[in-house]
């Protein structure tokens, strides 16, 4: 679905990152990974496909974004698809007790990086007429306590997405967002263990899902497969949710 294509992927090193890198190379693309955990070095080679690409880059800083995408064109002469998947989690706490820094941190690597890679990426799109997908997050449409933050900044990824889709259409760009509930990753295991009640919530995150028990990020690499191939070729502006109907309805999780 993806051969020949030239995917630019930050915060690919793990959790939804990675697994949306393997299924990118599975589908025979080109996979340059951008992170700032050096970690994705060595797993670059576990890559199926003849060439990819490790960048260390810290995508709150334009420098580090201008430089990997530069890195990147030089490297392979063209750039086909941005997925922005760099995000942090931190902290999991209500606004009035958020501090400065943790604000910053969040829309920095959450949103301000966005931002960044749009403006070094977006002629590059232009030319191969190429698309962005944005990793957002269904608290990001529905909300959640004791995390202001970080839901702030999936709103935002939300209203941004639907923004840069008619602002690049002209160009035939097409700008989407995938929308994950609860996945088993290390960041996820990171915030479990800021909550309160740490030895009930995997069984709460393993409730919350009608579909079942709290999937792999496998099932969220699916999907982006699908919205940055040609089979969504006329699909853009979509936020799309991955979540196995945990948005839908009453349940009672017991």
């Amino acid at each position: 679905m993806l051969a020949d294509k030239v995917v630019f992927l930050t915060g690919g090193a793990d959790g939804i990152g990675w697994e949306c890198a393997l299924a990118y190379a599975k589908a025979g693309a080109t996979v340059c990974i951008a992170d700032i955990n050096p970690g994705g070095e060595n797993r670059i080679n576990l890559l199926q496909g003849e060439k990819h690409l490790f960048i260390k880059c810290d995508v709150s800083f334009e420098d580090d974004v201008k430089l990997a995408i530069e890195t990147v064109i030089k490297t392979f002469g063209r750039l086909d698809i941005v997925h922005n998947n760099a995000g942090i989690v931190n902290p999991s706490k209500p606004l009035h007790t958020t501090t400065n820094q943790e604000w910053e941190s969040l829309m920095n690597i959450n949103l301000k990086s966005i931002l960044f890679t749009t403006r070094y990426a977006l002629d590059h799109l232009a030319a191969s007429e190429g698309n962005i997908l944005n990793t957002s997050s269904l608290v990001g449409s529905i909300g959640q306590d004791n995390h202001a933050a970080y839901v702030a900044t999936k709103g935002a990824v939300n209203a941004l997405t639907k923004a840069m889709a008619l602002d690049y259409a002209k160009l035939k760009v097409r700008v989407n967002a995938v929308a994950p509930a609860a996945i088993k990753t290390p960041a996820l295991d990171a915030w479990s263990q800021q909550q309160p009640n740490v030895s009930e919530i995997k069984n709460y995150l393993n409730k919350l899902q009608p579909l079942g028990a709290m999937p792999a990020g496998d099932v969220i690499a699916d999907a982006c497969v699908f919205l940055v191939s040609d089979a969504a070729r006329f699909i853009t502006g979509c936020i799309l949710t991955v979540s196995g109907g945990a948005e839908l309805g009453y349940k009672i999780l017991v």
